[in-house]
């Protein structure tokens, strides 16, 4: 975000904040920052590295992207959580980051909008699993519908039940 400027009213913890507030708080959010950038890791990559080191490789390659957008490399990065050894990037990490700094805050609604709006379209793909509510995590009715349903190749099977995939296998 742009140092000097004004903080848009409303932003806080993406977790503290209705879907239609994220929303329109994201709108506002990408017209003021001087640059957003995305990175991502797929399932296959949440597999074969494991969350903590996915992570790390969704931020590296959303950095990757700044210096395109901005002309320069950032010098120092705020990251939200505990220190990531691997990240290759001077950084600071705010534990509770969301709740407790403005940029991090920023982030965490453009990148919750972007996830959200991700399993919407996947609900409309593979109905049933009620991705368009609960993004994904492990509700009862997701559960359910794993059990029913089996796994898609957009479930991590590292965080299922083997049972699951033992059963998606079989089918």
């Amino acid at each position: 975000m742009p140092p000097g400027k004004r903080a848009i009213a409303g932003v806080n913890d993406s977790k503290q904040l209705t879907a239609a507030t994220r929303e329109r708080l994201a709108i506002r959010i990408r017209e003021d920052a001087l640059v957003v950038a995305l990175g991502a890791a797929s399932v296959r990559e949440v597999d074969r590295i494991n969350i903590y080191h996915a992570t790390v490789l969704a931020m590296r390659r959303a950095l990757g992207r700044i210096p395109a957008e901005l002309g320069q490399a950032p010098d120092h990065i705020l990251v939200d959580g505990k220190p990531l050894r691997t990240l290759g990037h001077v950084h600071t990490a705010v534990v509770k980051g969301d709740s407790k700094c403005y940029a991090i805050a920023c982030a965490s609604i453009v990148a919750k909008v972007t996830r959200d709006r991700l399993m919407h379209q996947l609900a409309q793909r593979y109905p049933g699993y009620g991705w368009e509510r609960n993004a994904g995590y492990g509700t009862a009715q997701h559960m359910q519908a794993l059990a029913e349903r089996g796994l898609t190749s957009h479930h991590r099977r590292s965080f299922c039940l083997d049972e699951q995939v033992v059963l998606d296998v079989l089918r």
